[in-house]
């Protein structure tokens, strides 16, 4: 993975070419996932990757600059997370962890993308 922050610009224009041309996935690339990238690229021949790129497409493009790289460059540093928890409580962060499971079961967040803010909440128990 390159050390470079992510475009939410580029990640956006990639997903969104995504949905005209007859391969989708670039995007996944883009931002460091590659095993969706491959999974895109081998349903292309199905209508699935192209709706996922325009949905992600859409997403990317609605969240701010400080979003976005909470979400994908790993030194966001200027935005701190969308979940406020303090330090030691446990209670916050477990209702916080079954939220976002939530959005992961609804298909609104990856599986990488849940494992990544997974483990950025966890580290606050410490």
């Amino acid at each position: 993975m390159s050390d470079r922050s992510k475009s939410r610009k580029i990640a956006a224009v990639l997903a969104l070419t995504g949905t005209i041309s007859p391969i989708a996935g670039w995007h996944k690339f883009y931002l460091g996932q590659p095993l969706w990238g491959v999974v895109y690229l081998l349903l292309s021949w199905t209508p699935i990757p192209r709706a996922a790129s325009a949905i992600e497409g859409l997403w990317y493009l609605l969240q701010n600059e400080a979003e976005f790289d909470d979400n994908f460059n790993q030194n966001g540093q200027n935005y701190s997370s969308k979940v406020v928890t303090e330090p030691n409580n446990v209670k916050t962060i477990s209702e916080d962890l079954r939220q976002l499971d939530g959005l992961r079961e609804d298909g609104l967040i990856s599986e990488y993308e849940f494992e990544q803010k997974r483990r950025q909440m966890l580290d606050k128990i410490d």
